[in-house]
């Protein structure tokens, strides 16, 4: 039986000999041809195909929908002009970072083009490819140097999500934290925004400008040019080895960042840096996939695809009644939306007063008696440290250096060290 293919070459200087060939190849049998990739998506959404045939200039092309489209278990099958030798920043290469695999010249013959359609169908969508570790070179301070990075094969890059409930319990506090210590101890590191309802870390850090590092990166990824030189370029560097991707400047610009574009920013971020800490909204539901199709827009998307991706989860809540009782809640609901997740949880803003003269027995107990886990940090309430990192717009390991919140991110980011890094 013949496999049905969407066939989308249109303006294409080869769009009549593919044709012509694709219609006379053996083993597949062309049922529509498609203008664009809303064409093709409206086409796939049908079930009227098992495989898409397109051109590697096709209008609107965008990881999003090769992501999309390989959801519904359709293969994409991608040409080239045939002079393309696979150089970088070419069409293959973009069309590759774009999560499309199979990638032919225009000029294979029918036989061909038909036996490598039939063989993807058979082997199926491509799997996840990992990625190796590298890192960046700092900079001297004042340089204006591209910043430089060193391909290092032996070993993964490390994401780290730092997520908790609804609340304000300091995530971009702990993110901001976790980040600057790593970067203290010399490990090279991306630390990310990627909070669609309200980020901070560029207002923590005294980064005022309104052009979204993250976003930026996204866009590049959507497009298949975002390679490693690419975002550190988008990146920030605010101290030797920190790197700071900027998030989004209003919370009503959180369709810049689909899940699939954030995705390929986080295996290139491996590439850049042995770490990768990444803030994210506090929200998991889902909702949205009941009401739109696979190409509308998910504002949680982002975090439920980075809580997916991450080697741990930094679960944040607050030494509180009502803190607690949200913390506990929150990683019964991360075990059930990602239950791959390896957890760590830190406790903030811990003190004496609503929890009792004994605030880490008081959490370690109702930790342990009604979510099975342990604190690997608590971190205390020190408002005057927090106030003067904010005054400044800087970390606390430059404006707060002896605070007891800044010695217990010291002992957070051992941890890390210990468990990932080590």
């Amino acid at each position: 039986m013949s496999v049905p293919v969407l066939l989308a070459v249109t303006g294409a200087p080869w769009e009549a000999d593919v044709v012509r060939r694709a219609e006379r190849a053996p083993g597949i049998r062309i049922v529509r041809r498609c203008v664009d990739i809303a064409d093709v998506m409206a086409a796939a959404t049908a079930g009227q195909a098992r495989a898409v045939l397109l051109a590697e200039d096709l209008p609107r092309l965008s990881s999003d929908a090769v992501a999309a489209l390989h959801a519904r278990r359709i293969v994409v099958v991608a040409l080239v002009d045939p002079s393309d030798n696979g150089e970088p920043a070419g069409g293959e290469d973009r069309l590759s970072r774009m999560g499309i695999e199979r990638i032919l010249p225009a000029d294979v013959s029918g036989e061909d083009l038909g036996r490598a359609i039939t063989d993807a169908v058979d082997s199926g969508p491509p799997a996840t490819v990992s990625h190796f570790s590298g890192g960046f070179v700092p900079q001297p301070a004042g340089s204006t140097e591209p910043v430089q990075r060193h391909y290092d094969p032996s070993g993964n890059g490390r994401l780290i999500a730092v997520w908790g409930p609804t609340g304000a319990p300091g995530r971009s506090t702990v993110a901001v934290g976790l980040a600057t210590e790593l970067a203290a101890r010399g490990v090279s590191t991306l630390l990310a925004d990627a909070d669609v309802y309200g980020g901070t870390v560029a207002q923590q850090l005294g980064m005022l400008d309104e052009t979204s590092g993250l976003a930026a990166a996204a866009r590049s990824a959507s497009g298949g040019s975002l390679t490693v030189e690419v975002l550190a370029k988008q990146g920030r560097q605010v101290a030797a080895h920190l790197l700071v991707l900027t998030g989004l400047s209003r919370a009503d610009r959180w369709t810049e960042l689909r899940p699939a574009a954030v995705e390929s920013v986080w295996s290139t971020a491996r590439q850049l840096a042995p770490c990768t800490v990444v803030d994210v909204s506090f929200c998991l539901e889902s909702d949205e996939e009941i009401s739109f199709d696979t190409l509308a827009p998910r504002r949680n998307g982002v975090t439920l695809a980075t809580l997916e991706e991450a080697d741990e989860v930094v679960v944040v809540g607050t030494a509180d009644p009502v803190g607690l009782t949200r913390l506990i809640r929150s990683l019964h609901e991360l075990r059930a939306a990602v239950p791959s997740a390896n957890t760590r949880v830190v406790v903030n803003r811990v003190r004496s007063g609503s929890l009792g003269s004994s605030p880490a027995d008081s959490v370690a107990e109702a930790l342990g008696r009604y979510a099975g886990v342990e604190a690997a940090a608590l971190l205390p309430l020190d408002q005057a440290a927090c106030d003067a990192a904010l005054t400044h717009g800087r970390s606390l390991a430059e404006a707060a250096r002896s605070s007891k919140l800044r010695k217990a991110m010291q002992g957070l980011a051992t941890g890390v060290i210990r468990d990932h890094l080590s």
